[in-house]
């Protein structure tokens, strides 16, 4: 059985709303396909496009990992828990929903679109007090480099969920090449390519495209072009 998958980005579920449009990697809302529920603890990796002043109401998520990024634009935050604030391109945002949580998400320009990555993680903690973070990452810290932006550890860099999982972005230069070692025993890895034309394990992907992977020990990653992705390592089962 091979231990690689590959999904083309215009194979992705299409969802448009007008005000929202949403391309889907794995089975979500009116979207779905039995052969892409999860990949491993990875449940939803929505790319999503939110037309000036629109957005999602106020809305439950319980036991949960629940992670923003936003790719251009603006979003306005506010949660049952008390929190409100603005994401820009450049944070991420987390939220561990636990018991329990219910959040807005608006687009905080009325002038342009929001452009966001919205991923789902299963947590390895149930019903645990929500809770919410968010940071500012360091465009800088990615370049011909992998960016860790999250990881089970509050006190390692990036956010942190219930989960033994890690994230990294990397903006490689054309030609640029890195290998990326797994973590933890047993973790598969999902790439997704934000930007660009990249190389994986020999295999070649494009702008939104992504790539999972497990029983590895590590990945060998080039840049064909000027590259930007996400590299998500989680565990393939409980």
């Amino acid at each position: 059985m091979s231990n690689i998958l590959v999904h083309k980005g215009e194979t992705r579920g299409d969802a448009n709303h007008g005000w929202l449009h949403s391309r889907h990697t794995f089975s979500f809302a009116d979207y779905y396909d039995p052969e892409r529920i999860h990949f491993g603890m990875l449940r939803v990796l929505n790319d999503d496009i939110v037309q000036a002043g629109r957005g999602f109401d106020m809305h439950p998520h319980e036991n949960m990992e629940i992670i923003s990024i936003p790719l251009e634009g603006s979003l306005e935050h506010k949660d049952s828990i008390g929190n409100v604030s603005i994401i820009n391109s450049g944070d991420i945002q987390v939220m561990s929903a636990g018991t329990g949580i219910y959040h807005s998400e608006f687009n905080k320009n009325k002038d342009k679109q929001v452009k966001f990555l919205q991923i789902w993680v299963f947590p390895n903690k149930k019903d645990v007090l929500p809770r919410y973070d968010q940071i500012t990452l360091q465009k800088d810290d990615s370049h011909n480099k992998l960016q860790q932006i999250l990881s089970p550890n509050p006190d390692d860099k990036g956010v942190w969920i219930y989960q033994n999982a890690w994230f990294h972005m990397g903006r490689f230069d054309k030609e640029f090449s890195l290998d990326y070692r797994l973590k933890a025993k047993g973790n598969g890895i999902y790439a997704f390519i934000l930007n660009g034309d990249v190389t994986i394990n020999g295999q070649q992907l494009s702008t939104r495209d992504g790539l999972g992977t497990w029983d590895i020990d590590k990945i060998s990653i080039k840049a064909n072009s000027n590259a930007y992705f996400l590299l998500m390592e989680v565990p393939m089962s409980t």
